[in-house]
């Protein structure tokens, strides 16, 4: 089988995306199909998928925002605006990571990579200054009887405990920031938590504009 490789998304994707994340997340709802199409509408070259000779195995979905506005506290239905997007500012500098997700059968495959290093490109060529996401902390339900949120992301950060997301996020060269409580209230194993990570643009040029090509080529 050959390795996966990352393009933009496109509209006939969405029936096959919307299964995918039905495999990833059997307990949650996936996006609706309108939702998808909105996000495509509102910043095509955001939206990014991983796939194989067998179909799509891995999604990326992104935003532009003013992270001023958004950067003491918010939720992830806030920001993404419920998953339409409607908050995206191309006037923004700060790329927002809103969604990644891996066919279960291909973590470890390096998939995850490939799909964070399609957003670091298309950081690069719109330059955009920086990279900014809220992860899960999947692990931390295991230790919320003994710690709080933000000791957990710590200590995952010193390499004292290994966290599914944030461990990997760490080994992406994207650097932690704090924990944001009730981002994602109904994620029981995060217990609603979701650590603040950065990854800062190496190329970005204050003095020159953000790009916007109709096409991103990943």
């Amino acid at each position: 089988m050959k390795r996966p490789r990352v393009r933009t998304t496109r509209p006939e994707d969405i029936p096959e995306l919307i299964a995918l994340q039905a495999r990833v997340y059997p307990d949650i709802p996936p996006w609706s199909q309108r939702k998808l199409r909105e996000q495509l509408d509102v910043f095509p070259q955001g939206q990014i998928v991983a796939e194989n000779d067998d179909g799509l195995v891995g999604c990326a979905s992104s935003l532009i925002v003013l992270w001023d506005d958004w950067s003491e506290s918010h939720s992830w239905k806030e920001i993404t605006g419920a998953g339409t997007f409607e908050n995206h500012n191309p006037e923004g500098k700060t790329l927002y990571g809103a969604e990644v997700f891996v066919d279960p059968a291909l973590r470890g495959a390096g998939v995850g990579h490939l799909l964070y290093e399609g957003r670091r490109t298309l950081c690069r060529r719109m330059n955009l200054k920086r990279i900014i996401a809220c992860g899960r902390l999947p692990g931390y339900h295991r230790y919320a009887d003994e710690m709080d949120a933000e000791y957990y992301a710590q200590k995952v950060v010193w390499g004292d405990l290994k966290d599914p997301v944030l461990s990997f996020q760490l080994k992406e060269d994207f650097s932690y920031c704090g924990v944001i409580e009730n981002y994602i209230p109904e994620d029981a194993e995060s217990c609603g938590n979701a650590s603040v990570i950065v990854w800062i643009n190496p190329d970005y040029d204050p003095e020159s504009p953000t790009v916007v090509p109709e096409e991103i080529v990943l």
